[in-house]
């Protein structure tokens, strides 16, 4: 696939060359273990020289007509719609993500393009009035210069895209690096839209490394003003640490725990579908998974009989065909931890009411029940095709069931009254919550993030222009101000 040959590199200053560490980051397709890509690793030094090359390039693109600013990602969404089924492909290769799971990325990616060229015209400045006779306040919107982006191996292409995009139309310069499982899709693929439409080199560069190469270097660098992280909540209080320590912004997007909640009065059918694509979506390798599908003891046996049917028809097997459900997980770390969570689970007392095979990194769907109130897994993140069915009586119960977790992401309850729903949803600890709908859900201006260990800060629609541009104070004293001495 050439994506693969062509876009093993780093990306520095606008050109394409490898790193001047002494290993090499592997690529591997977790379906097949097929070698993708060699990257020879960068170094603390690339950092540097990516940093600086934003830094000099950002000056002159802050004050580039907005206007202009937005023809290129006018540019880049033509390219990757020309460009589909090319990314589609590679997406499934180096992910495991299925056609479906492929489709949906790419359409956010289209669609947060899409709100970077409106976005590139948005920020607004202010006259205020002022106690002082004569003084004019203004407030000026102005990038906050270079953005460091981390984005994860899950949905790479668009989350880097969803930090990337934004932080460049509204006139800052970035630095993004990637997760080593997805260099590509999350990295180089990004450069290369960017500079094939026409992106001024050094206003995006693209450092493929390893904290095991470079520690904090990406994160500590005097350069970047904000950082935009996307991943664990264990790396993510890392980086707020860092941040905090060198006076840096960090937007932080982090795991979950979300529950959705199928109260008695609910459709069943239909929350049956909502509760297996939002637990099993891309192996459920989603912040946003429903980990948890709390059912009110009244519809338990009904609900639980048709989803453990429909998760049974769900096709384990290679991404690349068009009728496969669940495709591998990232790799084989992943896939052991996954399946070793389930058996330790089922060892605890749960019941395993479907419980699915592993084969190399494939992992079979897996439904448990009859879980202890205190089970481990209750108040983790599950990254894989694991759904637990938790009972509950009454409203006030699944409430305390749902807040039971460091986390706070997203969720779903299903209800027959949407009001009812929406007065539940309010009691729940989340950023994002759904009525009548799957748990997993993005969209490009509404303000995206979580609470709790889900993370601090939004992203998306008036969220980006407080995360990517800094607020400055300019007064303005016509005539001659009066001092006490």
């Amino acid at each position: 696939m050439s994506f693969f040959t062509e876009l093993a590199h780093q990306y520095i200053d606008g050109e394409w060359r490898p790193g001047s560490g002494s290993w090499d980051i592997i690529d591997f397709n977790p379906y097949d273990g097929e070698k993708l890509a060699s990257i020879q690793v960068a170094t603390v030094a690339e950092v540097d020289q990516a940093y600086r090359a934003a830094e000099r390039a950002q000056v002159g693109w802050a004050a580039t007509n907005p206007y202009s600013r937005r023809l290129v990602f006018e540019r880049a969404l033509r390219i990757i719609e020309d460009r589909e089924q090319e990314i589609t492909e590679a997406i499934i290769a180096e992910l495991g993500g299925t056609h479906l799971k492929a489709a949906f990325e790419l359409h956010l990616v289209k669609e947060f393009l899409r709100e970077a060229v409106q976005l590139a015209l948005r920020p607004e400045g202010r006259i205020l009035p002022s106690p002082i006779d004569g003084k004019e306040n203004r407030v000026y919107r102005l990038p906050v210069g270079v953005v460091g982006v981390i984005s994860p191996f899950n949905f790479p292409f668009l989350l880097s895209v969803k930090s990337v995009a934004p932080a460049l139309a509204l006139g800052n310069a970035v630095v993004l690096k990637p997760h080593q499982n997805t260099p590509i899709c999350g990295g180089s693929l990004v450069a290369k839209v960017f500079e094939d439409a026409g992106l001024p080199a050094g206003l995006l560069n693209v450092v493929i490394t390893d904290i095991a190469e470079i520690g904090d270097a990406l994160i500590e660098h005097p350069v970047p003003k904000a950082i935009s992280f996307t991943g664990s909540d264990k790396v993510g209080q890392h980086v707020a640490t860092v941040c905090a320590a060198n006076f840096k912004r960090a937007i932080l997007e982090l795991g979950g725990n979300s529950a959705l909640i199928v109260l008695d009065d609910a459709d069943v059918d239909y929350a049956v579908d909502a509760a297996v694509f939002s637990r099993f979506v891309h192996q459920g390798q989603v912040c946003m998974a429903a980990n948890r599908i709390l059912v009110d003891r009244s519809v338990e046996k009904e609900f639980t009989e048709k989803f453990v049917a429909k998760v049974s028809t769900l096709k384990v097997g290679d991404p690349a065909d068009p009728t496969t459900h669940i495709g591998p997980l990232i790799n084989s770390t992943q896939a052991d931890a996954v399946t070793s969570l389930v058996e330790a689970t089922v060892e605890g007392g749960a019941t395993a009411l479907l419980r699915g095979s592993a084969e190399g990194n494939l992992v079979g769907p897996s439904v448990l029940t009859g879980l202890a109130d205190d089970s481990p897994i209750l108040s983790q993140e599950i990254f894989g095709p694991v759904a637990l069915l938790v009972p509950f009586d009454g409203e006030d119960e699944a409430v305390r069931i749902a807040n039971e977790t460091p986390y706070g992401l997203s969720g779903a309850v299903h209800t027959g009254d949407v009001e009812r729903g929406v007065r539940i949803a309010q009691r729940i600890n989340t950023g994002m919550i759904h009525i009548n709908d799957s748990t997993v859900h993005d969209e490009p201006i509404v303000p995206f993030g979580g609470e709790k260990h889900s993370g601090s800060g939004r992203l998306n629609g008036e969220s980006m222009i407080e995360a990517f541009t800094t607020q400055k104070w300019i007064s303005v004293q016509h005539g001659r101000s009066q001092f006490p001495f």
